[in-house]
């Protein structure tokens, strides 16, 4: 899959779920097992104008998501990837950092490395050709995949959720005398 299949995106039949234990992660999952992992709206890198200075998928020393090769037809030699498996890191200008995650299991067949060279598409385009990663679950868990994850409409409501206590945190640390410096 490259960008020009992402660019087909919208064509093919596919399910969008998202991963939010405090990771904003969307999930296509194609008719054909393939999933595409996006980052959220409602990730911070999208929500806070924040400018994107660059994306590594170098995780460690000793791993590299870039020298992951796979071949064949049953994509073999691709890196094998747990839910909670890093894939790359986003370091932001004003030096925060946020780790992207694979929220399924299954092997790496690809990272989009046209982030790297310009990471402004995590934030023009993060639902295609700012994708970060395409992952292939086995076989036998690709039904089970989506029992951890939530459809849109949870999606939007745990958003909504949250973004109403946020607000109330504001509004009870402005009011709250205790809270308040003295300048």
């Amino acid at each position: 899959v490259n960008v020009v299949t992402m660019g087909m995106l919208a064509n093919k039949i596919h399910l969008e779920f998202f991963f939010l234990e405090d990771f904003d992660e969307n999930l296509f999952f194609l008719c054909n097992r393939i999933c595409v992992i996006t980052v959220a709206e409602s990730h911070p890198v999208l929500q806070s104008a924040k400018k994107i200075k660059s994306v590594s998928y170098q995780i460690s020393a000793n791993c590299s998501r870039l020298q992951n090769k796979v071949s064949g037809k049953s994509k073999r030699g691709g890196q094998f990837l747990t839910e909670l498996a890093p894939l790359c890191r986003i370091m932001c200008e004003n030096g925060e950092e946020y780790t992207i995650y694979s929220c399924i299991r299954g092997r790496l067949l690809e990272v989009n490395e046209n982030i790297l060279q310009n990471p402004s598409l995590l934030q023009e385009k993060p639902s295609t050709e700012g994708y970060i990663a395409i992952v292939l679950p086995k076989f036998e868990e690709s039904k089970s995949i989506t029992q951890d994850l939530i459809n849109q409409e949870m999606y939007e409501d745990i958003i909504f959720k949250r973004d109403i206590l946020a607000a109330e945190q504001l509004n009870t640390d402005t009011s709250d005398p205790a809270t308040l410096s003295v300048v």
